[in-house]
């Protein structure tokens, strides 16, 4: 790679508003791009899930229910997470996977809609919310309407009762526009529900500014919650007292404990609650927002962006036909326009696995999404932009190897 593109990447690093963040976790000499997938660790949160541990289960054991308030924790973290998405207070809650949120916010979106009869879901949504979407649909009578969030206004209309989209592309890496997705969405009748795996913790998001019915998404990619970190649901404040639950557990009882036989709800986000939380899990995410703790998603946004395309810079200058040109060896599957990209970029390759793999034996760790689609997820609180030269580097250097048709 260029000594220009070298001390470019040193004048980007010296300028970079969050370089300090990077000190903030646990990292090595390689290269992660695949924050995108499981985000890394906060150097920090050893010692927290430590004290949970061996402190609050192991010496006060049930009374921490109480005095280590671990029956708020899905609120209190719900609260942490909350300006991070463009939420006020009050308005997520934490717990259970984001499959199982999923299925309360379809679930629950279409009960606010009774009479309606369709589900309309992203055509290239991540499998798992389709095949919930498909369950809801079998057990409401709905019936399932896939379709390219490019197209939604043809298929939106009285039948609509929800409709399911993701705000990032889980395999291209594009953003889809939000407030006028919501607005048409809205505009036919129907409650919309976002899923934000892709971009809670990457860019802005503004669920209150642009009047979001429902979203959910995990924590584990861009916030660091680590593996199987337990997801979020939002349920906008207007929607909050007729939010009907299909998963009414005893956690969002009006009292819990009167252990009564009927279901009644509590008031606010706690509708949103099932049964108990997975506690060490919940706790070890709280610890890890702490990394957030005076950041701007405004400023986050910038340098990933700037990220993406200093990675495309440097590809393009070494790699024979560039990464967007006709011809290339890989192509470009992510929008090069701002308001279209997420936090990653899809490259299309023949020879992907064979690929991904040489480079994860140099240390740089990107993702590899079957058949032909190499991964590169960019982490503004830790990826630096010597990194990111780096990485092109190694990418040119694996091209050059890896002969023509080979696949692993």
């Amino acid at each position: 790679m260029s000594e220009a593109l070298k001390q470019k990447a040193a004048a980007a690093d010296a300028a970079d508003v969050l370089s300090s963040r990077r000190e903030l976790f646990s990292l090595d000499d390689g290269i992660y791009l695949d924050g995108n997938s499981l985000g890394a660790l906060p150097a920090h949160v050893p010692a927290r899930v430590a004290d949970v541990v061996q402190r609050q289960w192991g010496e006060l054991r049930i009374r921490s229910w109480d005095e280590s308030g671990w029956w708020t924790a899905p609120e209190r973290v719900g609260d942490r997470i909350a300006p991070l998405v463009g939420a006020a207070p009050g308005q997520l809650v934490v717990g259970d996977s984001t499959s199982v949120n999923v299925f309360k916010a379809v679930a629950a979106g279409a009960r606010l809609r009774p009479g309606r009869t369709e589900i309309v879901v992203d055509a290239t949504t991540f499998p798992t919310d389709g095949y919930i979407a498909a369950s809801v649909a079998r057990m409401t009578g709905c019936t399932i309407v896939p379709v390219d969030p490019g197209a939604l206004a043809s298929v939106l209309g009285p039948a609509t009762a929800v409709v399911l989209l993701n705000h990032v592309d889980f395999r291209t890496g594009r953003l889809h526009d939000l407030p006028s997705l919501t607005a048409a969405i809205q505009g036919a009748g129907a409650v919309a529900v976002w899923d934000l795996c892709h971009s809670a913790g990457a860019l802005p998001v503004d669920l209150d500014a642009h009047g979001v019915d429902l979203a959910i998404g995990c924590t584990y990619k861009y916030l660091n919650g680590g593996p199987g970190s337990p997801a979020y649901i939002y349920i906008a404040e207007r929607h909050q007292g007729a939010f009907d639950s299909p998963l009414p557990g005893w956690h969002s009882h009006v009292d819990p404990f009167a252990m009564a036989p009927d279901h009644i709800p509590g008031q606010g986000a706690v509708r949103g609650r099932v049964g108990t939380p997975a506690i060490l899990s919940l706790l070890a995410l709280e610890a890890a927002l702490e990394v957030w703790d005076g950041v701007s998603i405004d400023s986050v946004r910038a340098k990933s962006l700037a990220l993406s395309d200093f990675f495309l810079e440097c590809a393009d200058a070494q790699v024979a036909g560039g990464v967007r040109g006709p011809g290339s060896r890989v192509s470009l599957l992510t929008p090069v326009a701002h308001g279209e990209r997420g936090s990653q970029l899809a490259l299309r390759c023949a020879e992907a696995p064979a690929v991904m793999g040489r480079l994860i034996e140099r240390g740089v760790v990107g993702d590899l999404r079957r058949p032909d689609v190499l991964r590169f997820g960019f982490t503004p609180l830790y990826t630096s932009f010597a990194e990111v030269e780096r990485a092109a580097a190694a990418l040119v250097e694996v091209l050059a190897e890896v002969p023509r048709g080979t696949l692993a």
